[in-house]
């Protein structure tokens, strides 16, 4: 069985990066509450990881006629795992020093199901909303992760069978756009519920964003653009960009009308065909402002920004910053850069590029303890009791019902009707009287 037909190697591409920088810029604003549709961002993240991926793994194909699956998976935990598994012990830390108990408490049930991938279903599972519910839990934002590595580990199987032989890359694009329509038609079917959330996060109703992706990846799709002429996509890709940023403008959150019913599928749509254009013309006008230095550095950063953002979000209280609004946000922000500059310099890039102690036994050692530390914590930590840190309401009311007994009786002895301090009398005197005006007042 012949190799398929090759995909040329392609050099890395600057304005992916920027695109990818501009969609944390919208998750994190849409976070601190200035962008109502920037949780949009999210797709783009998708689409952009389906086209890497499977024009990654095309390339593998067409040169050996086969796919190292294990050797994929592996690259795919080398990248990601090691910054996730910091920010989730580091989080588990501050939530114990600083953090209110329910979030702590939460914090730990959440935490075995980020190790397993797997904590979108489990809040689907549990019926923990994504929309009225993440404000408690540290590690919300984590299923979109969870979505990304189980597409990681299902769609390579696919993409071996049928992307072998001869018409390979027609094949694959067949079964992504077809998986996409699939993923589409559950989604509306789901996306009516009251709560959104089984639509917002299960794997099989997001899949489209990614499949898109791959099949933009694909060369049928390349062949197509490469038809188009060099003012042609500047033309595309400049009126892509502005619907992708209209739409971050002006959806209204969740509740916004069509989105379940097939709008975040033209989102995805629209940056599938922007990515598949700025692939192929990276250099035009288009590409080189989006490619450009500040949101091109801030795409490099995305993985870490994206990881270390909500639990800043969290921890870092409003009351203590002595600002709000933009104040906030700005001190927010910068503290989420900062945390993935470090976690991108000291973490990230020694395991991905191989450093000396991140190869050979050593790299697996400093796995392993890793590993180890981070189950060790998570049982080490006290589990808070439910209700721990909150209003005892029974001590609430009584204080209630005094303070407006208090309260009554200063107005009855503003009125003359009894000596402060004194207790209601019988019915003919003073007291009596406050205490019958009292009864009517309360059957009024």
């Amino acid at each position: 069985m012949g190799p398929t037909t090759s995909a040329p190697r392609r050099a890395h591409v600057g304005a992916l990066d920027g695109l990818r920088g501009l969609a944390v810029a919208a998750v994190l604003l849409f976070h601190a509450g200035h962008l109502r549709g920037g949780f949009l961002g999210v797709d783009l993240f998708f689409v952009l990881s389906g086209f890497l991926i499977t024009g990654l793994l095309l390339e593998e194909l067409g040169r050996n006629g086969g796919l190292r699956l294990a050797a994929f998976w592996e690259r795919r935990a080398r990248r990601l795992l090691p910054a996730l598994t910091f920010m989730v012990i580091s989080t588990l830390l501050l939530a114990w020093a600083f953090a209110r108990p329910d979030l702590l408490r939460y914090a730990l049930q959440d935490a075995p199901w980020v190790a397993a991938q797997s904590v979108n279903w489990h809040y689907i599972g549990e019926r923990i909303g994504y929309w009225n519910a993440s404000g408690t839990r540290l590690f919300a934002h984590l299923w979109s992760i969870g979505v990304e590595w189980q597409f990681y580990l299902a769609w390579p199987l696919m993409l071996a069978v049928a992307g072998r032989g001869p018409g390979g890359h027609r094949r694959v694009a067949l079964v992504a756009v077809a998986g996409a329509l699939v993923s589409l038609l559950l989604m509306i079917r789901l996306g009516t519920a009251v709560d959104t959330t089984r639509a917002y996060e299960g794997t099989d109703t997001r899949a489209f964003s990614l499949l898109l992706g791959a099949a933009a990846a694909t060369a049928p799709i390349r062949n197509a653009v490469a038809g188009l002429s060099r003012t042609a996509v500047d033309v595309l890709c400049v009126l892509l960009l502005c619907g992708l940023l209209a739409s971050w403008l002006l959806t209204g959150g969740e509740k916004a009308p069509g989105l379940f019913q097939g709008g975040m599928f033209a989102h995805s749509l629209a940056g599938a065909a922007l990515i598949a254009l700025l692939a192929h013309a990276p250099d035009g006008l288009a590409g080189r402002v989006i490619g450009s230095t500040v949101p091109r550095r801030l795409g490099e950063l995305s993985y870490s920004l994206y990881l270390w953002h909500w639990p800043v979000y969290l921890l870092l209280p409003r009351p203590v910053t002595g600002f709000g609004g933009w104040g906030w946000t700005i001190i927010a922000a910068g503290l989420s850069l900062l945390a993935a500059v470090v976690s991108k310099a000291t973490v990230e890039d020694p395991i991905r590029l191989r450093t000396g102690w991140a190869t050979g036994r050593r790299g697996w050692a400093a796995l392993a303890a890793a590993a180890v530390m981070a189950a060790g914590l998570w049982a080490a930590i006290p589990r808070p009791r439910p209700g721990a840190g909150t209003v005892d309401v029974s001590r609430l009311s009584q204080s209630w019902q005094n303070g407006s007994r208090q309260e009554t009786e200063e107005r009855a002895h503003a009125e003359g009707l009894t000596p402060r301090g004194g207790r209601p009398g019988r019915r003919g005197d003073a007291g009596g009287l406050w205490n019958q005006r009292h009864r009517c007042a309360l059957r009024r």
